[in-house]
């Protein structure tokens, strides 16, 4: 069984005790929270489709962890102009593992 569902305006493929990582999320570690915004759902070929969310359908999982992503380097440069500027990111992120997927 797995479902498609919308966290913090991406898509995610998720099945039970998988571990995904996404956005920060504004929850305490280890705390459960609930994602309603199920596009689809598969159980075992059994296909449910939203227009656009399915009715009912609710995906819970559990905070792991809050982290920094790895470092992204932005460098910008205007050849024969002396212009370069560096630039580092860093995306803060929570890793999630999902405990239950109904629908």
């Amino acid at each position: 069984m797995y479902a498609i569902v919308s966290i913090g305006g991406q898509q995610f493929k998720v099945e039970k005790d998988r571990k995904i990582f996404v956005n920060r999320l504004n929850a305490e570690e280890g705390a459960s929270v609930d994602f309603d915004q199920v596009l689809l759902v598969d159980n075992d070929g059994d296909v449910k489709i939203g227009a656009p969310v399915v009715e009912g359908a609710k995906v819970s999982a559990k905070v792991l962890s809050h982290m920094k992503g790895n470092k992204v380097i932005v460098f910008k440069k205007k050849r024969r102009k002396g212009y370069r500027k560096k630039n580092g990111h860093r995306q803060y992120l929570s890793q999630i593992q999902i405990e239950n997927i109904e629908g």
